[in-house]
């Protein structure tokens, strides 16, 4: 029992509780990692049974009202790549990559700009994706730039 107590107050004291939180991160991000590969797969097979069927169900024509789900689909899939690419980045550098973090932004909001309606949505949805779209580039554009410097 003593030994127990013991350990729990050796735990307690800050650099082994940090060494315990970051075991725990590491784990976790090798958990999620695992879980975005199975998503991928998930996603790529359902991608190409959908594209499948589209090729082979669609009647003549008809085919292009349909390109711009295939095409989010794919950016779907490449938005998951890039996540994944975030998690395994976090477990080799134990820091989290702001440049990915913006590259994957863009990627999505792109996707959502090449995929929207425009029958569907208001004017003002437009422009905020327009803004978020600027603010994401800027943002990339500063952290490449000092990046480059260093």
């Amino acid at each position: 029992m003593r030994k127990l107590f013991k350990r729990i107050r050796e735990t307690g004291q800050d650099e082994n509780f940090m060494h315990l939180i970051e075991n725990i991160e590491v784990l976790v991000s090798k958990v999620l990692s695992v879980m975005m590969v199975v998503v991928i797969f998930v996603a790529v097979f359902d991608l190409g049974i959908f594209l499948l069927r589209e090729l082979f169900d669609t009647p003549y024509g008809k085919f292009n009202t349909t390109l711009f789900k295939i095409f989010g689909l794919f950016l779907n899939i490449l938005i998951a790549l890039e996540i994944l690419e975030n998690i395994t980045g976090y477990l080799k550098k134990h820091v989290l990559q702001v440049e990915l973090v913006i590259v994957t932004s863009l990627i999505a909001v792109a996707r959502k700009i090449i995929i929207l309606d425009l029958d569907k949505v208001s004017g003002i949805d437009i422009i905020g994706l327009g803004i978020a779209l600027l603010a994401l580039s800027i943002s990339y554009w500063i952290i490449r730039r000092t990046n480059s410097k260093n």
